[in-house]
């Protein structure tokens, strides 16, 4: 599964993986909202095996497939979006 993966700018360690840029659009305004300016940071080809410092791939491809995006979080962090 192809990805991009942007990290918000409002807060340190949060990335967003979404499917491409162009879902971004179609992102709840609430989740863009708390993770402010997006930086694009990359792009990756998930698959299970790939190795992610901060996240299970099958879950990150499950996440997107189902909502359209991953939240990963800094660590202890919580959030109530989406």
């Amino acid at each position: 599964m192809k990805c991009v993966v942007y990290k918000g700018m409002r807060k340190q360690g949060t990335y967003l993986y979404v499917a491409s840029a162009e879902t971004l659009t179609e992102l709840p305004r609430a989740l863009l909202d708390q993770l402010g300016e997006l930086q694009q940071v990359m792009d990756l080809d998930l698959t299970p095996q790939v190795n992610l410092a901060a996240a299970d791939p099958a879950a990150v491809m499950n996440s997107i497939e189902s909502r359209g995006f991953y939240l990963q979080l800094p660590p202890g962090a919580q959030t109530n979006t989406c």
